[in-house]
């Protein structure tokens, strides 16, 4: 299961959150690069999940969807 959620930082500043992901299955630092060039914004990798600066959930899925990611198995927490 893919998990897409919202964490608040510092500065009322907020930070998209992508979990779930494979390791062995996905590279998750040209997945990263992808994300961050497709949505215009900074962002990292670390600990076994993506980080992207700004609220970008939604968009995230339709991006994952798009890759081949199956719907179903992507969960926006809201």
């Amino acid at each position: 299961m893919i998990k897409i959620k919202l964490e608040k930082r510092r500065y009322g500043r907020e930070v998209t959150i992508i979990e779930g992901l494979d390791e062995r299955e996905v590279n998750l630092k040209k997945l990263a690069s992808q994300l961050k060039s497709r949505l215009a914004t900074g962002g990292t990798y670390k600990n076994g999940r993506i980080e992207l600066q700004g609220d970008h959930r939604h968009r995230v899925k339709e991006i994952l969807v798009e890759m081949g990611f199956p719907e179903e198995n992507i969960i926006i927490v809201e």
